[in-house]
């Protein structure tokens, strides 16, 4: 019973470094973007992010991280999170940049695996008893 125990705090402990390091990686980002740091927005700018758009997807990385990082609403965080990172390595891609799309593939893959850490009701859907009774 004792063990059970330690395995559940050990993975609560990895979750939440898996949860958090992404979450203010993505949030640091959005300061950066925010402040006009002129090499950030340079490199947005030949993306075609300028203007508007520019503080657009600051404001959005801002709002993904902070959703995910607040325990309450991690659930709609971790979407919003998922939908922004792969937009940006869809941005990468599209741009012939795809050494630069695996920072953002490896966030989300943290960002998932301390998730799932943290929460393993996440992944309900998979589980062998709902697939073994049949019920959809």
């Amino acid at each position: 019973m004792a063990n059970h125990a330690t395995n559940n705090r050990i993975r609560s402990i990895v979750g939440n470094v898996l949860v958090y390091l992404p979450g203010i990686v993505v949030m640091m980002s959005s300061v950066v973007k925010l402040a006009g740091v002129p090499r950030v927005v340079h490199q947005m700018a030949t993306m075609g992010f300028t203007g508007g758009r520019y503080t657009l997807v600051a404001i959005l990385e801002l709002l993904s991280a902070a959703l995910f990082l607040y325990p309450r609403s991690r659930s709609l965080g971790l979407l919003l999170l998922s939908a922004f990172l792969g937009g940006a390595m869809c941005a990468h891609v599209q741009m012939a940049e795809v050494s630069k799309a695996v920072g953002p593939a490896i966030l989300l893959a943290l960002a998932w695996s301390g998730t799932c850490l943290r929460h393993p009701e996440l992944l309900w859907s998979l589980k062998k008893t709902h697939a073994a009774s049949g019920k959809a």
